[in-house]
């Protein structure tokens, strides 16, 4: 009986992560998949993947969805920002009002 020889291979997140940076071949469930099972990292450089490809028309209409998402985003933080803090000529003109009511009292 011959015994089978095992080729088994040892692959490395260091192996892996640069075969995935300079390979264009994977898709990118492939590589998000590869990436996932070896723990490897994208470079912090590295730019991200266009959703829309090359196609001009679907580029433009993602565009002015994420535009109109940053705005709404922007308009909700000020409207935070301004309920969070209270007028301050509602808060002046009711104190003046306590404290004119008071010292009529004094009187």
């Amino acid at each position: 009986m011959d015994r089978k020889s095992s080729n088994a291979a040892v692959v490395t997140t260091e192996e892996v992560t640069t075969a995935l940076n300079n390979s264009r071949v994977a898709t990118q469930e492939e590589e998000k998949t590869l990436r996932m099972r070896y723990g490897s990292k994208v470079e912090l450089g590295r730019p991200l993947p266009k959703a829309a490809g090359n196609n001009e028309e679907l580029g433009d209409e993602l565009l002015l969805i994420e535009m109109q998402l940053f705005r709404a985003m922007k308009a909700k933080r000020a409207g935070v920002a301004q309920a969070a803090a209270p007028a301050p000529t509602t808060r002046n003109a009711a104190k003046s009002k306590i404290v004119a009511s008071l010292k009529s009292k004094k009187k």
